[in-house]
């Protein structure tokens, strides 16, 4: 059936609106400038994002205040997405600003400072008269939140991020009160923070990050339903995460030491990130569910090589292990490998299937660990040893064909060398005819065949 002509004027009007609303602002505005029918769309564009680059022109920073206040009162529509940059809006003016932009229809609300020396308190009258029973994003940055048990419920918040703000745990726990529906809670260099509660009604809580919190001392809720925690620091987890999917920890000590809480058995996916370690310990806990392994180490040089074959621990401890990656950024006076490696009694993995070492080096215990690896996983698919070193992924000759590459040092190179002639003299035979072999070099990516050529050619 054919569309009637008005009914096919308003679907594309519909399709040039949005179009329209996708432009950034201050391209939107000068579309809006030459068109009848961008003007229209402009004075009812949903998302306002009011930042320094849309109102810098000839690279001096200018007070929009003046215009910010037009583009408003011009509106004929409430917006649903709203983003303030204080640094380009004069803080006399903010008040006005949240009463005209700040509506029952705003459903995202970003507020950030560009200039920490002019501190803001974000007045929370603006969300329990503005936004409280719309807004399901919200995200303050730069400036002070002091929540009160006035300010009412919260029924569609659903993620709440946080980023270099002044408030208290007290004063956090009582906005989080508020909000039953909260699903992520992003908490990034609050510093006023010691004792995170989180409270019992936050029953959809699925994501929770403290980042850079350094005066945090203490995590602890009864939520039941935690799918991800990531956290930095000395910090003691009190949570009831027996539901819990995944954990990211970055702690100096949580390998060596094994500071994992104790009762997660359905954790399925676990990252750890530690510095100037000395050796792992054996853990004290099993994790029977855990498919997807990721443990990073880095730090400075130490005095002691770092035992790499101390890591099997962890794979004795999660007999359902799929996935691990090894990623070391551990600067090392590396030791020279001998003939002779040392051997562990056999314990069969069944389930790994994929085994990823990043900065693979010439040391004698990654050397054991990956032999130990190829000997007792059986079900193994595939391996990859990256002797890259120094080099972000983005940055590398091997990442999607760049032209430009950041070049590793000559220390770097040298010891990628050595790292391939170990490879040669004591994995390269370990490895069964079915499993998928890659070996990374500064130069590219080469699978089985080109890496026995290139190993066998450093060999002769």
């Amino acid at each position: 059936m054919e569309l009637l002509p008005n009914r096919g004027l308003a679907v594309a009007g519909d399709i040039w609106c949005h179009i329209h609303s996708l432009m950034p602002l201050r391209d939107a505005a000068r579309a809006a400038c030459l068109s009848r029918a961008f003007l229209r769309s402009w004075r009812c564009r949903p998302n306002l994002a009011f930042t320094r680059a849309a109102f810098l022109w000839e690279e001096h920073q200018i007070d929009a205040s003046d215009i910010i206040d037009r583009i408003l009162r011009n509106r004929s529509v409430n917006g649903v997405i709203l983003k303030v940059h204080l640094g380009c809006v004069a803080l006399s003016y903010l008040d006005s600003l949240f009463e005209l932009a700040v509506t029952p229809t705003t459903e995202e609300l970003t507020v950030i400072c560009n200039a920490p020396m002019n501190l803001y308190s974000f007045p929370c009258s603006v969300i329990s008269n503005g936004i409280g029973s719309s807004s399901r994003y919200l995200e303050l940055g730069h400036c002070a939140f002091r929540p009160t048990a006035e300010l009412g419920p919260l029924r569609n918040l659903t993620s709440l991020r946080l980023s270099f703000v002044h408030v208290t745990g007290d004063d956090l726990e009582c906005f989080l009160s508020n909000s039953v529906a909260l699903e992520q809670l992003n908490l990034s260099n609050c510093k006023e923070i010691i004792c995170l509660k989180i409270p019992c009604v936050l029953q959809k809580l699925t994501f929770l990050m403290a980042f850079g919190c350094w005066s945090l001392q203490v995590i602890e809720g009864r939520t039941p339903s935690h799918s991800c925690l990531c956290v930095n620091g000395d910090v003691k987890l009190s949570l009831d995460a027996l539901q819990m999917k995944g954990l990211i920890m970055f702690h100096p000590n949580v390998v060596c030491y094994g500071l994992l809480p104790p009762m997660m058995p359905n954790l399925e996916s676990l990252q750890m990130s530690c510095s100037d370690e000395v050796n792992a310990a054996m853990l004290p806990t099993k994790f029977l569910c855990l498919k997807h392994l990721t443990i990073s180490v880095t730090g400075a040089s130490l005095s002691t090589p770092y035992d790499y074959f101390s890591l099997v621990s962890f794979l004795d401890a999660s007999p359902s292990l799929e996935t691990w990656v090894l990623d070391i950024e551990l600067i090392l006076d590396i030791l020279e490998i001998t003939r002779h490696l040392r051997q562990m009694p056999e314990h069969r993995h069944y389930s790994l299937k994929n085994v990823n070492i990043t900065g693979f080096s010439s040391a004698k215990s990654l050397a054991e660990l990956t032999c130990y690896v190829l000997k007792n996983a059986v079900s193994l698919e595939r391996l990859a040893l990256d002797t890259v070193y120094g080099v972000p992924r983005v940055f590398r000759c091997s990442e999607g064909g760049r032209r430009r590459c950041f070049p590793m040092g000559r220390n770097a190179v040298r010891e990628a060398l050595r790292a391939v002639r170990t490879v040669g003299t004591h994995i390269q035979d370990q490895v069964s005819p079915t499993v998928e072999f890659t070996l990374v070099l500064e130069k590219g990516i080469f699978t089985r065949n080109a890496a026995i050529c290139i190993l066998r050619t450093l060999g002769s």
